[in-house]
């Protein structure tokens, strides 16, 4: 029975990546940005799908939401990354665009191993 082999590459230690906070690290002459949600670590391609910007190198950040007609409040705070170039914001967590979510950036899954985090590039047999 074949066996599926994740390729996982090291990206820090835990602690060193705090809620808020993100780390752009080259994987393969990719760009991935990896990003601590609230104690829950995600990764995304560092390239948006409109026009190619660094987008995880933009502000981290929530959305505004209408809860009714007249009434808008903030929401989701530290879940958005917002695209330096055009401001295009992303779920980071899904990798979609939150104006037009049939639209998104490439996710990788992330492995908390040993203190230390990881990104899942692939798999080969």
């Amino acid at each position: 029975m074949d066996d599926l082999v994740k390729d996982l590459v090291e990206v820090c230690a835990i602690r060193d990546l705090q809620p808020g906070q993100t780390k752009i690290v080259n994987v393969r002459n990719r760009s991935i940005g990896v990003f601590n949600v609230h104690g829950e670590y995600f990764a995304l391609a560092n390239l948006c799908p409109h026009a190619g910007g660094p987008l995880c190198k933009g502000q981290v950040t929530g959305t505004s939401m209408a809860d009714a007609p007249y009434s808008i409040s903030w929401h989701r705070s530290g879940e958005i990354v917002r695209c330096p170039w055009h401001s295009w914001e992303f779920d980071i967590r899904t990798g979609k665009t939150l104006t037009e979510p049939t639209r998104s950036v490439r996710t990788f899954k992330t492995v908390l191993k040993d203190g230390r985090v990881y990104i899942e590039t692939g798999a080969s047999r």
